[in-house]
């Protein structure tokens, strides 16, 4: 069989081959957890005022505070879009109000995770994400490596277990469709009492690296 791999997981590969035999079919399933080196995290902030103006310069005060805050964290790749600003209809004994709003993300240290919950989040106007654990990216290579190696030894054993059932035992790979994953961002709440636990990066969910094949086996 010849299977051919960009350095990254491609989505699909397939490689067609004759099958003068039985085709049997199997999936493979491979994840491998990698230790977490930092995290994506992202904000968004808001401002209301009277008009247009006072609620874009209600949103840029806000922003510096969240600026200075995030400074102190030490994070990383700051990005800040351009603000939105709509306002909303006047309603019964309640005047109309412009709410200007903008998109903050960035890169943290996994220790400073508790710091980004209370000096941020406690900051007027800052909803928080879910914050993205991301490994290494220089083992990226190597982990997709041993996720293909995983993923088709694990159809092949499937596959040799239905070839033995049916009194088959020679298998050539004819086709793989291979499938990459990837894990869930983390939830948290944006703001926790003065006297709670605080917020441990340790108990995060490392990064998980997934992925999935289809084999087709010719099996004589």
């Amino acid at each position: 069989m010849s299977l051919l791999l960009p350095p990254l997981l491609i989505a699909q590969v397939q490689v067609q081959m004759g099958c003068s035999g039985t085709l049997l079919q199997a999936r493979g399933r491979a994840e491998f957890k990698r230790a977490i080196e930092v995290l994506r995290l992202s904000l968004s902030l808001e401002a209301e005022a009277a008009t247009a103006d006072g609620a874009l310069a209600s949103l840029q005060k806000r922003l510096d505070a969240v600026r200075q805050a995030l400074k102190q964290l030490g994070v990383r790749k700051l990005e800040v879009t351009s603000p939105a600003s709509w306002t909303r209809a006047a309603e019964p004994k309640q005047p109309p109000l412009t709410t200007a709003s903008l998109q903050v993300s960035g890169e943290l240290m996994p220790a400073q995770l508790q710091g980004l919950i209370r000096q941020v989040g406690a900051l007027a106007g800052v909803r928080l994400s879910p914050v993205d654990p991301r490994p290494q990216a220089s083992g990226d290579a190597a982990s997709q490596a041993s996720l293909l190696k995983a993923a088709y030894g694990h159809a092949l054993g499937q596959a040799k277990t239905i070839a033995a059932a049916i009194g088959l035992h020679q298998l050539r790979p004819l086709e793989v469709e291979v499938e990459g994953g990837g894990g869930a961002p983390i939830l948290m709440r944006a703001m926790a009492s003065p006297d709670a636990a605080p917020f441990d990066p340790a108990e995060l969910p490392e990064p998980v690296d997934r992925l999935s094949l289809m084999v087709r086996f010719c099996a004589r």
